[in-house]
């Protein structure tokens, strides 16, 4: 089994004990991803700039390990006010609208920061 850790350098990894993403034999699992920037600041003034942000983070993360939009087969997205599912969904099909992953959009009561209106999971897998 071949295996790699992608880690985007945030305080918050050490501390919890997690990677942005890990590679392992053909797939790829990017962690629930937030609009966050280097210096732990949200980027984003609403759903549609944040999830277009944690998008751009999680094909970063693809493009640590070889993957890239196009391999991800399936997204799921946390909302914290599922009213913005137009909005987060319009960012997502702007991505995602030739690839059409298997996708989940589900309301949660809050994230790590009050700030922040979306995080994004992906799975990806390569194939040779």
């Amino acid at each position: 089994m071949s295996r790699q850790t992608v880690s985007s350098g945030t305080e918050w990894e050490s501390h919890v004990g997690y990677s942005r993403a890990v590679a392992v034999d053909g797939q790829v699992h990017v962690s629930g991803t937030t609009p966050v920037d280097e210096d732990g600041e949200v980027i984003g003034d609403g759903p549609y700039e944040q999830t277009e942000a944690a998008l751009e983070i999680v094909e970063a993360a693809l493009a640590e390990t070889g993957a890239s939009l196009s391999d991800v087969v399936r997204t799921r997205m946390y909302v914290t006010d599922i009213d913005d599912y137009e909005a987060v969904g319009r960012a997502h099909g702007e991505v995602f609208g030739d690839v059409r992953p298997a996708s989940t959009m589900v309301e949660v009561s809050r994230l790590v920061d009050d700030d922040l209106c979306v995080e994004v999971e992906a799975t990806a897998v390569v194939t040779d």
